[in-house]
């Protein structure tokens, strides 16, 4: 079986949880909280973090802000390793220089979005990625098509692969018939699941990691359902999934980042507002979380 545990070898693999940021009612980020966060989520069965990621709100960063959340970070991790800054940026030399420092605070990898400025031609998303690598920590790609407009197809991706230039990829699409695809052309190449509602399905079909989003409010019922999945448990992971699905499929949507803050806030963990032009979830959005989250919670998920 596939070694899906996480080790400073492949830091990459095991469960990411890909933090929200909490702020401040004045929209300040709260670092005490944060850090507090992130021992938490480490204390409760997760592998370690991906600060700066879109969870995390990044666009809405300023530079220092940005820097300041990836140290906040390393230091609550306790191993450096096990962080996973998000270096996207409109520019490959920006992404460039948050990978540098993501290698200078000791980061075991780091998440790049492919060039997300304009529709990036083949040669271009080669470029970007090669121009990362440079920096000197492993890359994990993230495929996020319906928002970058830029598609890592499983053949693009085993030759970014075959360049030296990434280690593994979030996949987002939710076809998991790339999973085979992508095994077949790089055996060599980690896929890690990048939606949470497609976990059980990518789980069985090989994946080696999660980055994941609903962890920051349940993280230890998360944690047995992805172990039961990659283990192939599906005596375990099936009622689990099916539980946990209600809130999982928020992941996908346009609103996921405020959906995970109210859950958290819903099960007492610092979620919080969020930073325009994000507004927090009203009506019928919102009771949804709340109906779902609640009976997560009554049914013992924590």
């Amino acid at each position: 079986m596939t070694d899906t545990a996480w080790n400073t070898t492949r830091p990459w693999r095991g469960i990411m949880v890909a933090t929200a940021l909490p702020l401040r009612d004045d929209l300040t980020v709260d670092h005490d909280a944060y850090a507090e966060h992130v021992r938490w989520l480490i204390d409760n069965g997760c592998d370690g973090v991906v600060p700066n990621g879109s969870l995390g709100e990044y666009q809405t960063l300023t530079d220092e802000e940005r820097a300041r959340v990836v140290h906040t970070a390393v230091e609550a991790a306790g191993d450096a390793a096990r962080v996973m800054p998000g270096v996207a940026a409109y520019g490959s030399a920006a992404a460039r220089r948050w990978a540098e420092q993501a290698a200078e605070a000791g980061c075991g990898s780091v998440l790049l979005l492919p060039p997300n400025a304009y529709r990036a031609d083949h040669d271009a998303v080669r470029a970007h990625y090669a121009e990362v690598a440079r920096a000197g920590v492993p890359v994990v790609a993230y495929n996020n098509p319906i928002d970058t407009k830029v598609d890592l197809t499983p053949a693009l991706l085993a030759e970014l692969h075959r360049d030296g230039a990434i280690v593994a990829v979030k996949e987002f699409t939710g076809d998991v018939r790339r999973a085979y695809e992508i095994a077949e052309l790089a055996p060599e190449l980690d896929l890690l699941i990048g939606a949470d509602d497609v976990l059980l399905e990518l789980a069985v079909a090989g994946a080696v990691g999660w980055i994941a989003g609903y962890p920051n409010a349940l993280p230890a019922s998360c944690a047995e359902l992805f172990h039961a999945a990659v283990a192939g448990d599906l005596a375990t992971a099936l009622p689990l999934y099916r539980s946990l699905h209600s809130l999982l499929r928020w992941d996908s949507k346009t609103e996921f980042v405020q959906a995970i803050k109210l859950s958290m806030d819903i099960v007492g963990r610092p979620g919080g507002p969020v930073r325009p032009p994000r507004s927090p979830l009203a009506g019928e959005a919102a009771n949804r979380v709340r109906e779902a989250t609640e009976k997560a919670v009554a049914h013992g998920h924590r």
